[in-house]
């Protein structure tokens, strides 16, 4: 079985925009390179699982987030970085969805494709669903960074503080997991 790190995407490993989804928007956050490859060198599939309302929401197409996803692919592995698949949950939040976070479907999936232990992985985020989609998986900790919405929702762990851990970015998100005791 596999460890993983499930990562959000925007505000996590891209800059937040607006419903971004113009390749010329896309800027990665700085560290989020070095980040994921030191992952990737100790062992970790490496997934994203992203919320893209926008479709649902008529703002853009799925194609659109599909040029957006390859960019971000094209550019990671240019620095040795590959991601095992990345996951979208195109619905608006008022439709029924599959794998809309904080559902942890996408992490389901994950697991049964890739023969990931969520017991032994960790789920990446900017916001509080992201981490409920982490504890609703059973992964062995969600991590908050403060990039993106993550200062707006450090506040919001009010009582479930415990169950988080919270960093400045990406990298120190890295950091954290690879200095983080062994199971």
């Amino acid at each position: 079985m596999h460890r993983a790190v499930f990562l959000d995407r925007d505000g996590v490993l891209i800059e937040e925009r607006n419903y971004l989804h113009r390749v010329e928007d896309v800027a990665f956050i700085p560290g989020a390179m070095r980040a994921l490859k030191r992952l990737q060198d100790a062992g970790f599939l490496l997934f994203i699982v992203t919320n893209q309302s926008g479709v649902g929401r008529g703002y853009f197409t799925l194609a659109d987030v599909e040029k957006v996803h390859a960019h971000i692919t094209a550019e990671c592995a240019r620095h040795g970085v590959r991601f095992q698949k990345i996951y979208v949950a195109p619905e608006a939040p008022d439709q029924p969805s599959r794998g809309r976070k904080p559902s942890p479907q996408f992490l389901f999936d994950a697991r049964d494709e890739f023969g990931v232990d969520l017991s032994r992985s960790f789920m990446i985020g900017d916001k509080l669903i992201d981490l409920e989609c982490g504890w609703n998986a059973g992964v062995e900790r969600a991590i908050l960074v403060r990039t993106g919405y993550g200062a707006e929702h450090e506040r919001l762990l009010a009582g479930r503080a415990d169950q988080a851990v919270v960093v400045d970015d990406l990298a120190a998100a890295a950091e954290w997991i690879l200095n983080a005791p062994k199971r």
